[in-house]
């Protein structure tokens, strides 16, 4: 609304400041929306193929451990699957990498209160012996008080280290809680633990644990490791509130076998200036084994494709829209390392990575050159009708286009609401019953707006620096 009369008082007000105090900058002017931009991005709120892809990966497929024949199923599947929805350039590209493989899996209290526990293996845990081990238990309740142990004194103990993970819109809990899993094994293994259990990094309260990979510094032999519930892991720390001794037998068989095969599955919508750089997009095709993997990443996949999808359907974009189906990211991100190596001289426009589940996008960040940086304002103004707002952080995250981006390549983030993420997130009920199909919708129509918007754009995007 511009009424006059507040026109005029405005202008009186702002004139009768002295000059000594700053003036707050106008608000930026709301770049134009492309009439074809903005009827892709509509049309995709009424996606299904988004859907239709993760609920046929997940039932046709199920769990995707990496490099096992489960994960060579998906990828046999992904090809057939992109070469029926029209996608160019089809294949795949394969690698070698470790095979790590679960086994049995046990805990039970033994004294002062005997009782059965829930868990589960991390990923690339040691094992105990067949017949498992029985030992006292060093509570931590953070990974800090963990850190601050002597060195030795873990010797003949199961250490437990607790969390206390909370949701956030942003999944910064993530960071700020997962030191307990990505590096307290190790940690606890130095300091002489048999074994360890944490706290499963995880903001449910139900007796589904949560597994994940932990990480082995050379030198650092590996012991068993594993990820009690987060109900489990709250019943022994009321345990150690009493003030007994705690002993616990644990029985974990994982084993490492040797190397296998795993691979990524690439796809392209060709575009017109092979000059203009390639827009990857994507998410990993593997999962962690308790579950589907539909959030995690089957959803991810899934949103990925079906934006480029409707860019297939229509007058080809500028730029070459390449889809990355990544292989064998929950072990240690061996896909997005691999196409790196393999692509990492072809030049990218831009990189960026759906792995975040399926719920809504509510902020977009970038990390654009200069000359780009119109392409971010018409971002903004094609994203807000979505319920999406620009963040002022840098964009460039994601373990898969990580190793690109690091190249310098440009990206452009869109942030999924994590307030119901890590309820689910690597445990058994990773199914396709968690996704919320308008949510999912809303995804794809993000999807295809930022892909219009940067695949067409008429300006350079060069290199950038990466963000740290």
């Amino acid at each position: 609304m511009n009424h006059p009369a507040i026109a005029a008082a405005l202008l009186l007000a702002t004139t009768a400041v002295a000059p000594a105090v700053a003036q707050r900058p106008a608000p930026p002017v709301p770049a134009r929306v492309d009439p074809a931009v903005a009827r892709l991005r509509d049309a995709a709120l009424e996606d299904t193929l988004a859907y239709d892809i993760v609920e046929g990966l997940t039932t046709e497929i199920g769990q995707r451990l990496a490099a096992t024949e489960a994960e060579a199923r998906a990828r046999t599947w992904a090809v057939a699957r992109l070469k029926a929805l029209g996608f160019r350039n089809v294949r795949i590209e394969t690698f070698r990498m470790p095979v790590w493989l679960r086994g049995e899996e046990r805990a039970e209290v033994i004294s002062p209160f005997p009782q059965k526990l829930q868990l589960v293996a991390l990923g690339n845990s040691g094992a105990t012996p067949a017949e498992g081990l029985t030992a006292p238990v060093t509570v931590f309740r953070t990974y800090g008080d963990l850190a601050n142990a002597p060195a030795g004194s873990l010797k003949g103990r199961i250490a437990y280290v607790g969390n206390a993970m909370e949701p956030t819109q942003d999944g910064s809990s993530y960071g700020s809680n997962g030191a307990a899993r990505f590096v307290g094994p190790a940690l606890a293994a130095s300091k002489g633990a048999l074994a360890v259990v944490i706290r499963s990094i995880g903001t449910d309260a139900h007796r589904n644990p949560h597994t994940g990979g932990t990480n082995w510094p050379p030198g650092v032999q590996p012991i068993p490791a594993a990820a009690l519930s987060v109900s489990d892991a709250l019943l022994l720390e009321r345990m150690a509130d009493r003030g007994k001794p705690i002993t616990l037998h644990l029985t974990l068989t994982p084993r490492f076998a040797g190397e296998g095969e795993s691979g990524n599955v690439i796809a392209e919508v060709p575009g017109t200036d092979p000059r203009a750089g390639i827009v990857l997009i994507g998410g990993h095709l593997d999962s962690w084994d308790l579950g589907t993997g539909a959030i995690d990443d089957g959803a991810g996949v899934a949103i990925t494709t079906a934006a480029a999808k409707r860019l297939l359907d229509g007058p080809r974009p500028r730029r070459t829209i390449r889809v990355v189906w990544f292989g064998a990211e929950e072990p240690g991100g061996y896909g997005g390392i691999d196409y790196a190596r393999v692509h990492g001289r072809e030049r990218h426009a831009t990189a960026q990575e759906s792995d975040f589940g399926a719920d809504r996008v509510w902020r977009f960040e970038v990390n654009l050159p200069d000359s780009a940086k119109a392409v971010a304002d018409r971002l903004q103004s094609a994203l807000a009708p979505l319920g999406i707002s620009r963040g002022a952080g840098i964009g460039g995250d994601g373990t898969d286009v990580g190793p690109t981006i690091a190249l310098g390549v440009g990206s452009v983030d869109l942030n999924q609401s994590g307030l119901r993420y890590f309820d689910t997130h690597h445990t058994p009920d990773d199914t396709l019953e968690r996704i919320d199909p308008a949510q999912l919708r809303q995804n794809v129509a993000a999807w295809t707006a930022m892909l219009a918007v940067v695949a067409n754009a008429s300006e350079d995007i060069g290199n950038v620096t990466p963000r740290k």
